[in-house]
Parts: C-alpha cells; structure tokens; sequence
C-alpha cells in the first residue's frame, strides 16, 4: 500500500478540508518565493486535490428529472 493510498483512506470524507489545506500550503509556497512559481504551484494543487479525490469545486448539479 502506498503513502498515497493511506492518506486517501485517512481522508475520505474529508474531501473539503484535504482541498482547504492544498490551497492553504500552496498559498504558503506563493508567499515565500513571492510568486514566482505561481503557475507550477497552481499546477501541483489541482493535481494533488485530483489524487486525493477532491477537485475544490462544486460537484456538477444532477440531470434535469426525465419528463
């Protein structure tokens, strides 16, 4: 098993707060190297919230009810 499975299986559930706390750490990174790698640090986030099952956004609504 690896890191990344165990640590989907300590979140799962807490999808949100794993998303809060990437944002929060890239955020961090932005601040300390004063944005100069902003665009790879977006990058990382939105790859690291993909893997731990949370994308940040809103899920898409459901389908309109079949008439």
């Amino acid at each position: 098993m690896s890191m990344l499975d165990k640590l989907k299986g300590m979140l799962k559930g807490h999808e949100d707060k794993a998303s809060q706390g990437v944002d929060k750490a890239g955020d961090f990174v932005d601040g300390k190297t004063q944005g100069k790698y902003s665009s790879q640090v977006d990058t990382a986030q939105e790859k690291l919230k993909e893997q731990l099952g949370g994308t940040g956004q809103n899920p898409p609504p459901p389908p309109p009810p079949q008439a």
